[in-house]
């Protein structure tokens, strides 16, 4: 048994390169494997994509509440 341990971000799957090399040593026992990478670094595009995906920054999207002063009621 082979087990490959991956976190999910969306749609796409972050896994090691040690399970990453075991995934493709199985796939190329079946069929010939052309792996097309991009830049080792992230662009700034694909940051954006990720925090976007990530969900860390959904707060921004819920309701936001009036926040009073307690000796006068008025709204900050």
């Amino acid at each position: 048994m082979t087990i490959i341990h991956a976190q999910w971000i969306g749609d796409q799957a972050i896994v090691t390169k040690q399970d990453f090399d075991r995934l493709l040593e199985l796939a190329r026992k079946t069929e010939p494997v052309v792996v097309e990478s991009t830049d080792r670094y992230l662009t700034t595009q694909n940051v954006m994509r990720l925090a976007e995906s990530g969900g860390a920054f959904d707060f921004w999207n819920a309701p936001e509440e009036d926040v009073y002063f307690p000796q006068d009621g008025e709204p900050i």
